[in-house]
């Protein structure tokens, strides 16, 4: 029996390809369950040793039931972490085991700070076939210790995240629980066919910057039945930053997100932007349900950003306990440096929001385009907003923005052309048609213990 097992179990997992040919317990390669023991070494080892498998049928490395400290480890192609669902992965508080990286091509920088970045937990470079999974295992960032170092301005370089895969095709994140991240949770970056799915994500509703899941610059991606609780955005769709997402230009792009739960007092259910130069385009998203967060669905731009913001289709919110509803920005102030150029102005055109139903509301929308260049195409249909007690005497704000509504309380902005029954507008529009990545079937395979 592996250490902290349970001999003979079988275990259940979901592959995108094919099953596992292989496999090994990170108890083989000397790892300790204990909460102390450091075991960094362990699980580079086992990838390393995986890694040979990964054109001989693919790998699985289970982690069972105990306490895993280590520090950062890369993952490689063709290949299935699972954790028991009494593992959990614990981030080492030992910052020299973090070692420095360069920034993303398309920010320029670190996000905390100029320069390079801090490796994340766990992280992957030119990979397919990745999955990450278990029954509902735990990975832990033990976040405090960096969050402390963060609000005190103690660190060098930008905070990683928990997960990290960047130009990485096939991905499947499901049936885990990440706790307490230094910074964002879940992030595929310059990557394609991802799914996240079965995820629970938790963090201090102020602690800084713990963003849930962030697809950057990726396309087809499917993120469903997800519960998030966060000191940030849920989710946020980027795909970079000023003239440096612009020379990258890889935008995000074909994204479905459906059934997420999201609490976030602070931050949006789902953002687009502010980082969008790439461009972000074709993201649907249905039945969200927000309590207690700051916006349902937020867009976030800026002059400079440059690239778009198109086609972002949103059908079914109920959302409870909101500061807005309907929150747009062209204005946002953040910038890499003072190189961005002035010039580069975000088209921001089709936004649908449908079948919104809103309690508690302070105001009902902010939409805010840029002057010169206002957001167009803009459409709200079947809204109902109850607005809280302690409500702005003024439900919406507008300026430059150009829309259409109709069934919409309280009634909105003059910038947004209420259609009477008469008109041709019944709904908003949301595509009809499936995306492919909605419709990949799992094959299921075991494995004993």
């Amino acid at each position: 029996m592996a250490q902290g097992g349970y001999a003979g179990e079988v275990v259940e997992y979901p592959a995108l390809t094919r099953c596992r040919a292989h496999t090994a317990s990170v108890t083989d390669f000397g790892a300790v369950g204990d909460g102390k023991t450091s075991n960094t070494k362990a699980f580079q080892a086992a990838v390393a040793h995986l890694a040979q498998y990964s054109s001989d049928g693919g790998s699985l490395l289970y982690v069972p039931a105990g306490r895993w400290l280590t520090g950062p480890f890369n993952l490689t192609s063709a290949f299935t972490l699972f954790l028991h669902r009494d593992a959990v992965i614990l981030a080492s508080q030992d910052i020299n085991e973090w070692r420095v990286i360069d920034p993303l091509p398309s920010y320029g920088r670190g996000r905390d700070k100029a320069g390079g970045r801090y490796t994340s937990l766990i992280m992957g470079t030119n990979l397919t076939d990745v999955i990450l999974t278990g029954d509902n295992g735990t990975i832990d960032g033990q976040g405090e210790f960096w969050w402390q170092k963060f609000h005190k301005n103690q660190l060098k370089y930008t905070r990683g995240y928990l997960v990290e895969l960047m130009y990485t095709d096939q991905i499947l994140i499901s049936n885990l629980t990440f706790l307490n991240s230094m910074n964002w949770n879940i992030h595929p970056v310059y990557s394609s066919n991802i799914i996240v799915k079965g995820i629970t994500i938790l963090a201090p509703v102020h602690s800084p910057n713990t963003d849930g899941i962030n697809p950057d610059s990726c396309s087809n991606v499917l993120i469903e039945n997800n519960y998030i609780v966060s000191g940030d955005d849920c989710i946020a769709i980027k795909s970079g930053w000023d003239e440096y997402g612009i020379a990258f230009g890889m935008p995000s792009e074909h994204i479905v997100i459906k059934r997420l739960t999201c609490i976030s007092p602070t931050s949006a259910a789902i953002a687009v932007g502010s980082e969008m130069s790439g461009g972000v385009r074709n993201v649907r998203a249905e039945d969200i349900t927000a309590i207690n967060t700051e916006s349902g669905v937020r867009l976030k731009t800026a002059v400079g950003r440059g690239n778009y913001i198109k086609d972002i289709y949103v059908r079914g919110m109920n959302l409870n306990t909101m500061k807005w509803v309907f929150w747009m920005t062209g204005n946002y102030k953040s910038h890499p440096d003072g190189k961005f150029n002035p010039k580069a102005i975000p088209e921001v055109n089709g936004i649908s929001y449908s079948n919104v139903v809103a309690q508690n509301v302070t105001m009902a929308g902010r939409l805010d385009g840029i002057e010169n260049a206002p957001f167009k195409g803009i459409c709200l249909s079947n809204v109902t907003v109850h607005m809280a007690m302690k409500a702005k005497k003024l439900s919406w704000e507008c300026t430059n923005i150009e829309g259409v509504s109709k069934g919409v309380s309280p009634r909105p902005c003059d910038a947004l052309e209420v259609q009477s029954g008469r008109d041709e507008l019944t709904a908003c529009p949301f595509p009809s048609e499936r995306l492919p990545i909605e419709d990949i079937e799992f094959k299921q395979c075991s494995y004993s213990t």
